[in-house]
C-alpha cells in the first residue's frame, strides 16, 4: 500500500465514519463500464465543495489492489450490481491530487520531475522483482509492469486544472503539463481507466488538442454522471426528515443548480443541491453561507465588473431574477482569454456562481446562498445604483404589504433611475426594474414570472416560502403606458388568482403600469382574503 501507488482505503472510511453519509457508490457502475473502452478516459468537472474528491476516494477504495475493501462497500448500493465483484481490489491504481504537487514546486518542470519520482519510488519498491527497461522513465516502468503483471491501471487524478488557476498567464507552463499528460495518458494500453476532476473543463488551445481523447463531464454538459454529484432533492428531503429541518428553506438556499441529461434516450432534469452546505445546515440547526466560505467573494467579484460590453446589464438582469440568454461556445475553458461577456458567464456556471438551463441555454443566480455572494460583491464595487436599490427593496416591499401603491410607485421609479442603464421600451424591461425593486422579496417568496394562471400568464408571482407563510401571496401585474386600473382589470377578467388554488393565506393584487411620456410608474394595490 502506497500514498500514490495502490494506495489504501482510509480516506473512504473516513467518509464512512462520519455523521452524514450519502450513498452515491453507482457512480461505480457507471464508471465499470468504461473500462478497457474507446471511452475510458473521463474529466469530470463541479464547483468546489461538490463531492469529487470524496468520489475519488471512493474510487480508489473499490479498485486498489493495494487494500481490501469488501468490508467497506458492504450494504451500499453498488453491492447488489453485475460488475461490482468485477474489479473489486483488482487494479494498479495511481491517485494524484495537482494541487499538492503545484503547492511544493516553483516550475513547471519540477512539479513533473516530483511527480514521476514519487510515483516510480512507490511502483519499484513494491515490484523491485520484474524487470525493466528504464527505471527512471514512468512510462516505461508502467509498461513493463503491465506487461508481465496482465493487470491495468486505474488512474485517478484530482484537481487536475489548478495548473490552469495557478498559471493563468503562463502559456509554455500550460502547454508543457498537457504535454506531459498526453504522452504518458494517450494510446497508452497499460490505462484501463482515466478519470479526472477538477473545476474547470479541459483547457482549448486552437490546434494544441493534447487531451482530446476525453470525454467531459462537466456543469453545462453532466451527461450520465449528473447524479452522482452534489446531493439530489430525494437525498435532501431524506436528510430535513432525519435532522427535523424544513425542507423548503434547504431548497430556497441550496438548490437551484438543474443539471439536463439524457438517459435511455429520454432527457433527465437532476436538481443538484450543494452537498457541503446542506450538511453543514444539518449540523448547525440553521441555514447560512457556508459553501462561500471556501472562497471569498472577491473572486466573484473580478469577473462581473470586467469590461465587456452587456455584461453589467445580464449581472442586473440575472440579480433581479430574469434568467438571461447566453452561448457558452466561445469559453476558452480557461479563467484569462475572455473574448465576450458570454465566456465570463460561461465560467461563472462552472464556478458554481450560476445554474445553467441546456433547455433554453439561459443562466440565472441558483439560490440564495449564492445570491448573497452576488450582493456582498457589488456592495464593494462601483455600482452604488445596484447597492441603493437592493437596500431601498425591504421598504418597498412593506409598502406593498401596507397597500400603499403611492410609495410603491415611487420607490420603482427611483430604481428605474437608479439602474439608468436598463433599456427601458417595454414590459419585460419594467419586469426587470421591478425584480431589482423587490429584490429582497426572495428573503420571503418564490419569485415565478410568466405563471400560467385562468386564462392566460400572470407576469409575476410572489409565493410565500413555507417558513414564511404568514406573508400574503402577491400577483403583480405589468402595463406599458397604459393605466394601472387596467391591470388589475386583467387579473379579474383573467382570473389569475386561480394559480393559487389551494393556497388558504390572503392574496394581494398589484397593478403596476409605466407612462412613457411621463416617465412615471403607477400602482394600484387590492387585497383579497
Amino acid at each position: 500500500m502506497g500514498d500514490y501507488f495502490n494506495p489504501g482505503n482510509q480516506m473512504m472510511q473516513e467518509s464512512l465514519n462520519s455523521e452524514i453519509y450519502v450513498d452515491k457508490s453507482m457512480l461505480i457502475a457507471a464508471v465499470n463500464k468504461h473500462i478497457a473502452t474507446r471511452q475510458k478516459y473521463l474529466c469530470v468537472s463541479r464547483p468546489r465543495r461538490f463531492g469529487k474528491s470524496m468520489a475519488m476516494n471512493m474510487l480508489a477504495a473499490y479498485y486498489s489492489m493495494g487494500c481490501d475493501s469488501h468490508e467497506q462497500f458492504r450494504g451500499l448500493k453498488i453491492s447488489s450490481e453485475a460488475s461490482y465483484p468485477e474489479h473489486l481490489n483488482k487494479h494498479h491504481v495511481i491517485r494524484i491530487n495537482m494541487q499538492e504537487y503545484l503547492t511544493f514546486a516553483s516550475t513547471m518542470e519540477e512539479l513533473i520531475a516530483n511527480l514521476t519520482e514519487d510515483l516510480l519510488y512507490e511502483m519499484l519498491e513494491e515490484y523491485h522483482d520484474l524487470k525493466y527497461r528504464k527505471k527512471d522513465n514512468l512510462i516505461q516502468v508502467m509498461k513493463d509492469m503491465y506487461r508481465q503483471t496482465k493487470v491495468q491501471f486505474i488512474i485517478l487524478i484530482d484537481e487536475w486544472d489548478c495548473i490552469f488557476r495557478e498559471y493563468r498567464e503562463d502559456k509554455k507552463a500550460q502547454e508543457k503539463y498537457l504535454d506531459f499528460l498526453r504522452a504518458w495518458l494517450k494510446d497508452q494500453e497499460y490505462a484501463g481507466l482515466v478519470y479526472m476532476t477538477g473545476i474547470l473543463p479541459i483547457k482549448k488551445y486552437g490546434t494544441h488538442s493534447a487531451l482530446n481523447m476525453f470525454t467531459e463531464y462537466s456543469m453545462t454538459d453532466p451527461k450520465e454522471l449528473a447524479p452522482y454529484f452534489g446531493f439530489t432533492e430525494a437525498e435532501v428531503q431524506a436528510l430535513c426528515q432525519e435532522y427535523h429541518r424544513d425542507f423548503a428553506e434547504l431548497k430556497a438556499w441550496y438548490d437551484g443548480y438543474c443539471l439536463r441529461y439524457m438517459k435511455n434516450g429520454q432527457e433527465q432534469s437532476y436538481d443538484m443541491y450543494n452537498p457541503k452546505a446542506v450538511t453543514e445546515s444539518m449540523y448547525s440547526g440553521e441555514c447560512n453561507t457556508y459553501w462561500n466560505r471556501t472562497e471569498t467573494y472577491e473572486a466573484l467579484k473580478i469577473y462581473i465588473q470586467m469590461n465587456y460590453a452587456g455584461l453589467k446589464d445580464d449581472v442586473i438582469a440575472i440579480l433581479a431574477g430574469k434568467a438571461v440568454k447566453i452561448n457558452i461556445g466561445t469559453f476558452g475553458n480557461d479563467m484569462t482569454t475572455f473574448q465576450s461577456k458570454d465566456d465570463i458567464l460561461t465560467l461563472l456556471i462552472h464556478l458554481g456562481y450560476l445554474s445553467y438551463d441546456a433547455a433554453d441555454k439561459t443562466v440565472r443566480i441558483p439560490n440564495k446562498e449564492v445570491s448573497i455572494e452576488y450582493v456582498n460583491a457589488i456592495s464593494t464595487m462601483h455600482w452604488p445604483e445596484v447597492s441603493k436599490a437592493i437596500q431601498a427593496s425591504e421598504t418597498l416591499l412593506a409598502a406593498l404589504w401596507a397597500g400603499d401603491g403611492d410609495t410603491v410607485a415611487a420607490g420603482v421609479d427611483s430604481a428605474h433611475e437608479e439602474i439608468s442603464i436598463l433599456k427601458y421600451n417595454d414590459e419585460n424591461s419594467l419586469s426587470c426594474t421591478i425584480g431589482m425593486a423587490f429584490y429582497s422579496a426572495r428573503e420571503y417568496y418564490q419569485f415565478i414570472r410568466e405563471m400560467p394562471a385562468g386564462k392566460g400568464f400572470a407576469d409575476i408571482v410572489l409565493l410565500p416560502l413555507q417558513f414564511h407563510a404568514d406573508k400574503p401571496a402577491i400577483l403583480i401585474e405589468l402595463k406599458w403606458d397604459e393605466e394601472a386600473d387596467t391591470a388589475i382589470r386583467q387579473i379579474h377578467e383573467k382570473r389569475y388568482e386561480g394559480a393559487l388554488q389551494g393556497y388558504e393565506g390572503n392574496i394581494l393584487l398589484a397593478g403596476i403600469s409605466y407612462d412613457k411620456a411621463a416617465k412615471k410608474h403607477s400602482c394600484i394595490i387590492e387585497k383579497l382574503e
